[in-house]
């Protein structure tokens, strides 16, 4: 739309310049042809009046065309270049006549300046009868030229400001008109998620590029569809089928550990139930993933106390944390001993699984000897989880990242750490069925803080009998 503004100004304005150099060639053009007319009459005047004898060419030349009351210019000359008649000063003073040179002997018309106000337009003929001749000079001030220019161009501006003004509604309306398809197709196409590729964007009705273009992404956002259902399906397939020969083989070394006495087997043993749990847990991750996805997860949302869940949850993985050599410390617990608590509404169990994944992270890239905090607090709307660490911290080039799908920063390091790459993914897929986001601050080599953000309900919605104890253990 600036764009096409823009143009539209540089358009006006380059035709105003050259309506107005038109207009002002043509009256001048105009006034050039009225004044050799007049002169040729004046010259016929003339040379009938010498030709009868009179003495009195002033007086006819006055009488006849009066050059002082119509502001005008006449002079007449004869063969030898004498001046027999020479017109007095105009009533209006536009110019004045004894400035203006005796030796006019080139006929055609000619532009004089300096002999006024402003510049004089001047006409010179010659014309004969018989042995007689005469020259006769008239002229006009070019003043009332450029008055009427002036008024030509004060007209044309605000014809053109009239026009446009109309241009431009009318632009703005057929623009506004010609993308509002546009705007519904983008403004559809953000509304459209992996979680609701069943939507489809507005169709128009007209028979044109729009509706052609909608019907395009429409068949693309089906074959997207087509394809997110299929990866889902195969990851809960596979999940699903790779869970039953885990169990099997996790209960089969389970056994040999118990019965094997051979310190060397037992330690093989052992390490394998340990690959063996960390593949299970994969497989349960991308099992949960894939019905978070799906929006297969039949969750039985209550209200409950966010604050006690996180001290809780803590309390279970301190244990963790000592034997990594870090410091966990949770203010929950004070809080819940101040008040009543910060009330959500959600799944239980998935929203402590949040904050295991979060902890967990936090305990692999903190070295020992580090310290490890989660906090919770409030806002009137929000309800805000955040575990903070002084861990090795993220690249500024990786934070975009961090929450997809199997993204490493260092692949070979997450690895010997035991991180399969999908915790985040399975914290932001839980936040978002609850409605709220999860967000990271990192300085590499400072640490990270993880922020969750949920909806926080009243106190009028939470039971009346807190679930958490009156103080915690």
């Amino acid at each position: 739309m600036t764009w096409y503004g823009t143009w539209m100004l540089v358009l006006f304005a380059v035709t105003a310049l050259l309506v107005l150099a038109g207009f002002q060639h043509h009256l001048e053009r105009t006034l050039a042809t009225t004044q050799r007319a007049r002169a040729l009459r004046i010259a016929g005047v003339a040379l009938r009046t010498l030709e009868s004898g009179r003495a009195d060419l002033k007086e006819v030349i006055t009488l006849s065309f009066a050059p002082e009351a119509t502001d005008r210019f006449i002079s007449i000359a004869d063969r030898q270049g004498r001046l027999l008649y020479r017109s007095g000063a105009p009533q209006d003073q536009s110019f004045d006549p004894l400035l203006i040179p005796n030796d006019l002997i080139e006929q055609g018309t000619r532009t004089i300046s300096g002999v006024g106000a402003s510049d004089l337009l001047l006409t010179t003929v010659e014309s004969s009868s018989g042995a007689r001749l005469v020259r006769v000079s008239t002229g006009s001030s070019l003043g009332a030229v450029g008055e009427e220019q002036r008024r030509f161009m004060i007209t044309l501006g605000l014809g053109f400001v009239i026009i446009g003004a109309v241009a431009f509604a009318g632009g703005f309306l057929l623009v506004d008109r010609a993308l509002k398809p546009i705007g519904e197709l983008t403004r559809s196409a953000e509304l459209i998620t992996s979680r609701n590729l069943s939507e489809r964007l507005p169709e128009p009705s007209t028979e044109d590029e729009f509706a052609e273009l909608s019907r395009s992404l429409n068949r693309m956002i089906a074959r997207l569809d087509e394809a997110f259902q299929y990866n889902r399906r195969f990851l809960d397939d596979a999940s699903h089928e790779l869970r039953t020969p885990l169990t099997v083989l996790r209960g089969e070394l389970e056994a040999l550990n118990r019965e094997s006495t051979h310190g060397r087997f037992r330690d093989s043993v052992a390490s394998l139930l340990d690959e063996v749990e960390r593949l299970a847990k994969l497989v349960e991750n991308l099992f949960a993933l894939s019905r978070l996805d799906a929006g297969r997860i039949h969750t039985e949302w209550t209200p409950l106390d966010l604050s006690f869940l996180a001290s809780s949850t803590a309390e279970q993985m301190r244990l963790l944390a000592e034997d990594k050599g870090l410091k966990l410390s949770c203010d929950s617990a004070v809080q819940l001993m101040l008040r009543e608590g910060i009330w959500i509404e959600g799944d239980r169990a998935r929203l402590k699984q949040v904050i295991v994944n979060l902890l967990d992270n936090a305990f692999k890239y903190t070295p020992a000897g580090g310290s490890v905090s989660i906090l919770v607090r409030g806002t009137e709307t929000e309800a805000v989880l955040e575990v903070r660490d002084t861990g090795i911290g993220i690249p500024a080039s990786a934070l975009p990242r961090v929450f997809e799908r199997f993204f490493r920063v260092d692949a070979s390091r997450n690895r010997e750490g035991g991180g399969s790459g999908i915790g985040l993914s399975i914290v932001r897929s839980i936040c978002a069925v609850h409605r709220g986001r999860v967000e990271v601050e990192s300085v590499e080599g400072r640490g990270s803080c993880f922020r969750v953000h949920l909806p926080r309900v009243s106190k009028e919605t939470a039971p009346s009998s807190d679930s958490s104890p009156s103080s915690p253990t």
